[in-house]
This record gives structure tokens, C-alpha cells and sequence, in this order.
């Protein structure tokens, strides 16, 4: 079933949307972008006639109430957004009431679904290796279908809008859509852009494609990067990882970040990038702070003689450059991580060069994906959001559908 084919009119529809905004300490929205995202299915089963019942996760809270992951913080928001009043369920596993009440043109926003374990259906307080992990794996599974059972009984329907926990077969995003038949089931606007947006990436790529990764750890990556030297022509690596691939050539870095246990990964990364005919581009300098903060000192040095008492923040001036000029010309463009911490303003200089030259390329032709919570708080801070061609509100999700990846949340509505 499609979104178009379906009429909602006197249905009440359970959507799972992906509300995991970041909130500054006093618990506003500092980038709405994925609460824009789910407007259009939204307001589509409202204006049909409707109810709406919305459901999401906020942060990691691993199973327990903590109130600074409470979804009541955004409910306010949601309804400006929405431009109609939105109803809060404190308690996501005990809202069938409030869930029956509804009618037409009414909408529920659901607490936090990990305020529950049984929605990730981890087993909790017991580690991989301890003898009884497996029969508590299979007791939280069974504990998992319970859960999603009650969610999906307080509707009719059910719409999976959450890219960016597609990649998670978790108890709202794949298994809840076992209790709906295949004519009650179906994906969301946004979920079908996501997809094709990937679609044009891998099945109609224009070349030179490029990627750029940043980010702090290689380890994180080491999946899309190894997929991606299959694919493209140039892969720009950068943010924190930049110092593991300068330790793993013997250089100093300081108290830059550094996976000590991915140096021969590294190495392994440049080999297969010079197998497969891929021009590699590292950082050669960086702007270095004498500690973690805006404030910090600053000084430029050699991403590989860093000394100590300082730490690589954001790449350098000729880095910048170097970026910039491998993005320029390029037909193809894929973004996930900052180049720094593009949170101070003061170390946010890579991020931008890349944000701009994104920019520039997309403006003479070229298709540009920008996905991660983190590239899009990137483009938004810049003020280039509408100057790239598509921002993915997915960050793993994109990652594993870029590898070529199932997602379990595309796969439990399409089979």
C-alpha cells in the first residue's frame, strides 16, 4: 500500500516518525529539520480526516524514564509546527485510552519509546559474554513483540517515517508492522524520498563522484569507507579520524582524538584507495586548540607534528583548500561528518569550506546528498541548506543503505 492509494479519512494512524532533535540545555530545539521532515505525511492524514498518533525516540536513555530525553519538551514545538493542537502521552505503553478518545483531526504525540527496553529489545544488565545473555536475548525478544503489539493496537494504520532509524529493527520500526496487514501498512513521504535520494546516488551516478567522511572515528566508518572505494573517484577523510591515519604513519598529534587500535586499518584504507584507483585526500595541517573549548588558543601545525599540550580541532588552512578543490568539478557528492568541531564557532572553518564547495559544485550541475545529524546541523549553521540538492535526516540509516545494506524498517512494510 501507498500513502496515496490509502484513505485515512475516520482511521486513526500510528506513524513512527524520527523527532531526535538536539536540545540545548534548556530544552529547546536548536535544529528542527527532522520535525519539518515528517510535515508533509502529517498534515496528509490530518487534511484526509485522520487521527494522528506520533511516536519517536529522543536520545539514548537505555531503557529508563530520564526527563531530559522527554518528548514533552517538544510537544509545544510539534504542534506550532503542525498548526494545530498536539495531545501528550506521558506514558507511550499505557496511552490506549487517550489513543481510543481520539477523534478525526486529532493528534497524540507518544513519550519516549526507549524510555522502554523493550523497544531496541536489547537485553538489559547483562553482557554478551555471561552464559545466561542468550536465553535474556530471547526473553526480551518475546518482551519486544508484547510491546509492539500494544503500540500497534492503538490504530488502524501504520506509516514508517523514520529514516533515521531504518537501519534498527526495533519494536516501532519494523516489528510493530507485523501486527498490520499489507493494505494498513505503508511508508511515508519522507521514507520514499530517502530511498530514492539513495537511488540516485548509487544507480545513476554522474561522475567524478566524491564522498567526503568525517567524523571521529574510523572504526565507525570502516564499513561505508571500504563500500565507498568501490565506488568513487575521490574520498575526502576528515574530523578526528585525521589524526589516527597521521599516528599510523608514526607522526605526533598531541591530545588530538585517536583510535590507537585502527592504525593498521588506516593503512589498509590508503592500500585499497590505491588499488582501486581512488584519490585519497587527508588533511596536511590543522587548526589546534591548548584545550577543548571556543576559547582555546590557537595555532596551525602539521597534522602529523602536533606537540603536545595541543589538540587538532579543525582541519587547516591548506586542507580547506585542498578540500575545496577536490569538490570542485565533481558531478556526484556525498557528505556525512564535519571536518571539526563545527559546534564552536571558532573551529568551524573545514566544515564550512566543504559546506561552500558543496554549494558551489551544486550550483553548476551537480547532485549533492548531505546526511548525519551532524552535516545537516553543518549546511544549517551555514545557511546553505537550500544550496544542495538533498538533506537526508538519516545518518546510520544512510551510511547502511549506501553499503547496500536492508533496512529493516523498508523491509517489514515492502517484503
Amino acid at each position: 500500500m501507498t500513502i496515496d492509494n490509502y484513505n485515512f479519512a475516520g482511521k486513526k494512524a500510528i506513524v513512527r516518525v524520527d523527532f531526535n532533535v538536539p536540545l540545548d540545555e534548556n530544552g529547546h530545539i536548536t535544529d528542527d529539520t527532522r520535525i519539518r521532515g515528517a510535515l508533509p505525511i502529517l498534515k496528509h492524514i490530518l487534511e484526509q480526516g485522520g487521527a494522528l498518533i506520533i511516536m519517536s525516540h529522543m536520545g539514548k536513555p537505555k531503557g529508563k524514564v530520564a526527563a531530559k530525553y522527554s518528548l514533552g519538551q517538544i510537544k509545544d514545538a510539534v504542534a506550532a509546527a503542525l498548526g494545530t493542537p498536539v495531545l501528550f502521552a506521558p506514558d507511550c505503553a499505557k496511552a490506549k485510552e487517550q489513543a481510543d478518545a481520539l477523534k478525526p483531526g486529532e493528534v497524540l504525540l507518544l513519550e519516549n519509546l526507549r524510555f522502554y527496553p523493550e523497544e531496541e529489545g536489547k537485553p538489559v544488565g547483562i553482557e554478551k559474554e555471561d552464559p545466561a545473555y542468550e536465553a535474556a536475548k530471547k526473553e526480551m525478544k518475546a518482551r519486544q513483540k508484547d510491546f509492539a503489539k500494544v503500540l500497534a493496537s492503538y490504530a488502524d494504520c501504520y506509516v514508517m517515517d523514520a529514516f533515521g532509524t531504518a537501519h534498527r529493527k526495533h519494536a516501532s520500526t519494523a516489528v510493530i508492522a507485523d501486527y498490520f496487514d499489507a493494505d494498513n501498512k505503508m511508508l511515508g513521504y519522507l521514507m520514499e524520498k530517502e530511498v530514492k535520494a539513495v537511488d540516485n546516488v548509487l544507480s545513476d551516478i554522474h561522475r567524478p563522484f566524491i564522498a567526503i567522511m568525517g567524523g571521529s572515528k574510523v572504526s565507525s566508518k570502516i564499513g561505508i569507507i571500504e563500500n565507498l572505494l568501490g565506488k568513487v573517484d575521490k574520498l575526502i577523510l576528515c574530523g578526528g579520524m585525521t589524526y589516527t591515519f597521521a599516528k599510523a604513519h608514526g607522526g605526533e598529534i598531541g591530545g588530538s582524538i585517536v583510535e590507537l587500535d585502527k592504525l593498521d586499518v588506516a593503512l589498509g584504507v590508503e592500500e585499497l584507495a590505491k588499488k582501486n584507483g581512488v584519490e585519497l585526500v587527508l588533511a596536511p595541517d590543522a587548526i589546534c586548540g591548548d584545550n577543548f573549548s571556543n576559547d582555546a588558543n590557537q595555532k596551525i601545525f602539521p597534522s602529523d607534528a602536533i606537540p603536545e599540550g595541543w589538540e587538532g580541532l579543525d582541519a587547516g588552512p591548506e586542507a580547506q583548500k585542498r578540500f575545496a578543490d577536490a569538490i570542485r568539478g565533481c558531478k556526484t557528492i556525498l557528505w556525512n561528518g564535519p571536518a571539526g568541531v563545527f559546534e564552536f564557532d571558532n573551529f568551524c572553518g573545514g566544515s564550512r569550506a566543504i559546506g561552500e564547495a558543496i554549494a558551489e559544485a551544486t550550483a553548476e550541475g551537480a547532485f549533492s546528498l548531505i546526511g548525519g545529524g551532524d552535516s545537516v546541523a553543518c549546511v544549517n549553521k551555514f545557511g546553505l541548506a537550500d544550496k544542495v540538492s538533498y538533506i537526508s535526516t538519516g545518518g546510520g540509516a544512510l551510511l547502511e543503505a549506501i553499503e547496500g545494506k536492508v533496512l529493516p524498517g523498508v523491509a517489514a512494510i515492502k517484503g
